[in-house]
């Protein structure tokens, strides 16, 4: 994408009511005004809210959010000219349930109050697989007490991946950790039972694996309350 592109497009996530762009001052210094307060002040509603971490074009949150009307859905990336897309797309048909929240995934408790998020996707994640890059990895443990903190007590958290490593990383992890893994399958277009939000939407970038044979891989896990 090219840098003039690029530049209408942040131009034009400043127009858009469903894009929050706090600066990361704000975030740090816990002033961010809607944290805690999404339900009431931006939604104004008491419908379960769902995160999208790594949204990227916006792609599944707003396939999620045309699925189920009765859930908020908030996709969250730095890179504001992709998202563009999901926002333009949400506003165009007059989604009401979904947001697109321009930070950086490690400053989320600075955006989400204790308890505030019933669940969370994380769709096809950098594995960094590289071990200098694990900081980065998004279900690392550091990360996990991130979602922890501002998960309620019995949410969920779902990884959908092509990448094998990410996957037996993160169910290694959970082991070690004794959390609660409620569904794994290395394949979960080749499985039975799998939950249809998860085989029923499909991102640009998925169906391109799917054609080149890529298995994609999905678990479904809670977090202990600490």
């Amino acid at each position: 994408m090219g840098s003039k592109n690029k530049l209408k497009r942040f131009k034009e996530n400043e127009t858009f009511g469903n894009v929050i762009q706090p600066t990361r001052a704000e975030v740090v210094s816990g002033d961010f005004p809607l944290k805690g307060k999404w339900n009431t002040d931006f939604f104004k509603n008491d419908a379960p809210i769902v995160l999208e971490l790594g949204c990227g074009k916006g792609e599944y949150s707003v396939n999620l959010s045309r699925k189920f009307p009765d859930k908020n859905f908030i996709g969250v990336d730095i890179k504001g000219a992709r998202f563009w897309r999901g926002a333009k797309t949400a506003l165009e048909e007059e989604l009401a349930n979904v947001a697109f929240l321009r930070t950086q995934i490690e400053l989320i408790e600075g955006c989400f109050a204790k308890g505030e998020v019933d669940e969370i996707w994380i769709t096809f994640p950098d594995p960094q697989i590289k071990y200098k890059r694990t900081k980065h990895r998004l279900t690392n443990a550091e990360f996990l007490d991130k979602y922890r903190s501002i998960l309620k007590p019995g949410g969920f958290i779902h990884l959908k991946t092509d990448s094998e490593f990410m996957h037996g990383y993160t169910l290694g992890l959970l082991h070690g950790l004794q959390e609660e893994i409620l569904y794994a399958h290395h394949d979960v277009y080749g499985s039975e039972g799998a939950p249809p939000e998860v085989t029923s939407i499909q991102t640009f970038y998925e169906s391109q694996y799917l054609e080149e044979g890529k298995k994609i891989t999905y678990i479904r896990f809670q977090l202990r309350s600490k």
